[in-house]
């Protein structure tokens, strides 16, 4: 096992950049999600760390040794790709010792290892059939344990639950975070899943066009995103926004929205009387309040059994709330919201950035 610290680290395809200076340090025996949309350059950063794409700038360091100019097979790395990459030709057992074989690992060790990653994965009774007599799930199994038998420092995953169904990626999540946490390898995962980031990931790693917008535990970055992007990305559904105002009054700090209501914030807030802001709501936090709530006509309704959830509109923008009773609200009718003041959230209209006291 060892850390893994990414220092100032920038990527140019000829003249365009597209990492800008990121740095991370990411703890021995951690799991790391990097999480962020399409094209953010997750998948260039973990290539990198793999020694797939060259450093343009900076320094990448595993376990305290920079890393930059070492080949990939030198790196004690293993990576699990979106699309499994196994050898079609070859067994389950094949498959996963393929590696073993290369590096003339001796006969002993090298079953002995895939029995170990075999059993730990459930993979046992599949030894001797071939990729195409498997499941997704199965598939990407054989992946992660070809990766396993070679006992690395850093585990680096690429999607890999991308291109199963919705029911099996939420087993395989189960099944690679109970995984971790008997192996405890560093492990550096890739995702645009906000979901998989929460559930698996002891640090998370928000990205936006090559930069990192936030770092932290996944209840903070839920709890105090540092940012709009960051509150819209995790979180789901995502969190709300209404445009409004400051309006002090003493002691007495409000947020006026577009409609004229106003909502008392408790506690103190550094932002200026009259200044433009954002507030910020997460769906589960707001409530029905027939008197001082926001009036939004309901739109769609959608019950889960748990929760209901219901889409609302206000003055062109739409409100997500998610309710624990079950409500029966009639498309086109008009109902009062009122968020928890003690848990929303105030941004910086120009820069997006959190107002905090």
């Amino acid at each position: 096992m060892a850390s893994v610290t990414i220092r100032s680290v920038t990527k140019r395809f000829g003249s365009i950049e597209v990492l800008h200076g990121v740095g991370i340090d990411i703890d021995d025996g951690s799991f790391t999600v990097l999480v962020g949309p399409s094209g953010c350059g997750k998948s260039t950063l973990l290539r990198m760390i793999a020694g797939l794409e060259q450093v343009s700038g900076g320094d990448i360091l595993i376990g305290g040794r920079r890393v930059n100019d070492v080949p990939p097979k030198q790196r004690d790395i293993a990576m699990v790709f979106q699309n499994y990459a196994l050898y079609p030709h070859m067994t389950v057992r094949e498959n996963m010792a393929f590696s073993l074989m290369l590096a003339k690992v001796d006969r002993a060790t090298m079953d002995s290892k895939v029995a170990r990653a075999a059993e730990t994965l459930g993979l046992t009774p599949l030894l001797d059939r071939h990729p195409r007599q498997l499941s997704g799930g199965q598939r990407q199994r054989v992946a992660m344990g070809r990766a396993m038998v070679r006992d690395p420092q850093v585990f680096l995953y690429d999607e890999p639950l991308s291109n199963l169904d919705a029911k099996l990626r939420v087993a395989m999540r189960t099944e690679l975070k109970e995984l971790h946490q008997r192996m405890r390898t560093t492990s550096i995962y890739v995702t645009h899943d906000q979901i998989e980031a929460m559930t698996m990931g002891d640090q998370i790693v928000v990205m936006r066009d090559g930069r990192i917008e936030q770092t932290g535990r996944p209840l903070d970055l839920y709890d105090h995103p540092a940012n709009t992007f960051v509150a819209s990305f995790i979180g789901s559904p995502a969190m709300n926004f209404l445009p409004g105002r400051v309006v002090r009054s003493g002691s007495t700090v409000a947020v006026e929205l577009d409609d004229q209501t106003r909502l008392a914030l408790p506690g103190a807030s550094p932002a200026l009387d009259g200044q433009t802001v954002t507030l910020g709501t997460r769906p589960e936090h707001l409530m029905l309040d027939a008197e001082a709530g926001i009036p939004v006509q309901v739109v769609t309704v959608e019950p889960t059994g748990a929760d209901t959830f219901v889409t609302c509109r206000h003055r062109g923008a739409d409100i997500a709330a998610v309710f624990r009773e079950r409500h029966d609200f009639t498309p086109g009718s008009m109902i009062r919201l009122r968020p928890d003041l003690n848990r929303v959230h105030l941004f910086d209209n120009t820069t997006g950035l959190a107002l905090r006291a």
